[in-house]
């Protein structure tokens, strides 16, 4: 009946602007009761995975764990490095360090000194809050809130007023004290929150705000009742929800997280928006262009690290060893030796996949002049003159070579040249290791929000360049 209508009133009012706009808002009501255009069907598969792999991944730990599911289902072998490593050619694996990072390879049909290694790094963690130890905090005996502080570069506002709730690693005693046993717990519930002052006593808060991390953004889990024991409140919960003594609990890596679960939104259902999209967006493109990519002759690796929104100095960070090292005991493991290594490391290339800056709709004067990517344009390649990004000449070359091999289209990101931006793990890693190397990132908003904005066509070209990119 509705269909009749509108071709009624389009034949009758000969598409005037009123029939127009009531005809186009059927089209895209149809749309979104069919899923979106039916020509992006790929597309809009691939986002709906990408959305599953964020609502599964509501910090580090839970990412790799997530990768390492998926990893096993295609064949992957996981490797420990206390052990000795017998790899075998074509073989597939992949090693974890601190549970919070991941590097996953299969090697090549080829001479490893000869073709190298093909390798796509990301990282595993996002901008948030980390809980304190001694977290529980009184406020005048009637309210319970947990101290915490802040965990890279968050956008501080839009944390305020939504359903929160914590994830993480918890360590419990194990064998001896040099093996504490490591699990992993989520609340799967809304569990607090951080609630904003009312305008009523704040009334500047619509002219510009500065927040104190240690006062303000603090979150509300519950009100006090007689007898409540506030000390260990915390420590009590997670000992019932693993099932294990609270006395045994020996230390806990815990961080708070959005409860919204990831969505596809716009008039034309063509963005997908999230928390965590910086930066687990790229590894699960490098991951599901790794899993579907078929025998090649140089070894394919995907490096998903920890660390990067607070300096990668870590043992799990881009700036450990951890890469250079596993890429080392990959050629010994074949029989081959240090010189090698060296030829296979002259004869490699890294991409540095991180999500990159989309003009803004209202803050277009903060995109360089004539380097302006857009949301749905292609993937942005990123370039500094000082070299917080790895590309040069040469870098440019190949990775554009690859996108034009895999059809898909490209935008060159440039910052102001009045305005300092950020850097990711590329000019890190290649400290440890002397390879060309590109950066590249989808253009985004909203970066280091709680909630982030990709364009689900960008996320599928890019699987698309990332695919050739290991043939």
């Amino acid at each position: 009946m509705g269909g009749f209508l509108i071709v009624f009133l389009h034949h009758h009012l000969k598409l005037n602007y009123n029939s127009f706009s009531i005809f186009f808002f059927y089209d895209i009501m149809e749309k979104r009761k069919t899923g979106g255009n039916s020509s992006m069907k790929k597309e809009i598969s691939f986002a709906k995975d990408l959305m599953e792999f964020l609502d599964k991944s509501p910090c580090a730990f839970f990412a790799v764990e997530e990768m390492k599911a998926r990893l096993q289902a295609k064949g992957y072998e996981e490797l420990q490095e206390q052990d000795a490593w017998d790899l075998k050619k074509n073989g597939k694996y992949y090693v974890t360090k601190n549970n919070s990072a991941i590097l996953a390879f299969q090697i090549g049909s080829g001479e490893i000194e000869k073709e190298g290694f093909h390798i796509i790094g990301s990282h595993s963690d996002s901008p948030c809050f980390r809980v304190k130890h001694n977290p529980e905090m009184s406020v005048e005996g009637k309210y319970l809130k947990l101290n915490t502080e802040v965990y890279g570069g968050p956008i501080l506002s839009t944390w305020f007023d939504r359903a929160l709730s914590l994830a993480g690693r918890v360590t419990v005693k194990g064998k001896d004290a040099f093996h504490p046993k490591s699990l992993f717990v989520n609340i799967q519930e809304d569990f607090m929150t951080i609630p904003n002052l009312c305008i009523h006593m704040n009334r500047g808060v619509n002219d510009g705000t500065s927040w104190n991390a240690q006062k303000d953004t603090l979150p509300f889990l519950a009100t006090l009742e007689k007898g409540m024991e506030v000390e260990g409140a915390l420590q009590r919960k997670i000992a019932d929800l693993l099932a294990v003594k609270i006395e045994d609990i020996l230390g806990m890596d815990l961080f708070v997280y959005d409860r919204e679960k990831a969505k596809i939104i716009g008039m034309k259902q063509e963005f997908v928006q999230s928390g965590r999209i910086d930066n687990l967006g790229m590894a699960h493109a490098s991951l599901e262009a790794l899993l579907t990519s078929k025998k090649a002759k140089a070894c394919n690796v995907i490096l998903v690290s920890d660390n990067e929104e607070v300096g990668s100095m870590t043992k799990q960070g881009a700036n450990s060893p951890f890469l250079k090292n596993t890429l080392r005991r990959i050629v010994l493991s074949l029989g081959k030796g240090e010189e090698e290594f060296m030829r296979a490391l002259a004869n490699s290339f890294l991409i540095s996949s991180d999500q990159a800056h989309a003009l803004h709709p209202n803050y277009t004067e903060k995109q360089d002049l004539t380097n302006r990517p857009v949301l749905n344009g292609g993937v942005a390649i990123k370039i500094a003159a000082n070299q917080a990004y790895t590309s040069d000449a040469h870098s440019i070359a190949v990775f554009t070579g690859i996108c034009q091999k895999a059809k898909q289209k490209y935008q060159f990101f440039h910052n102001r040249s009045d305005m300092k931006g950020g850097s990711t793990i590329g000019p890190i890693t290649t400290t440890q290791l002397d390879i060309p190397s590109v950066d590249i990132g989808n253009p985004i908003l909203s970066m280091h929000s709680v909630r982030e904005l990709l364009g689900i066509q960008d996320h599928y070209s890019l699987y698309q360049i990332f695919q050739e990119f290991y043939k």
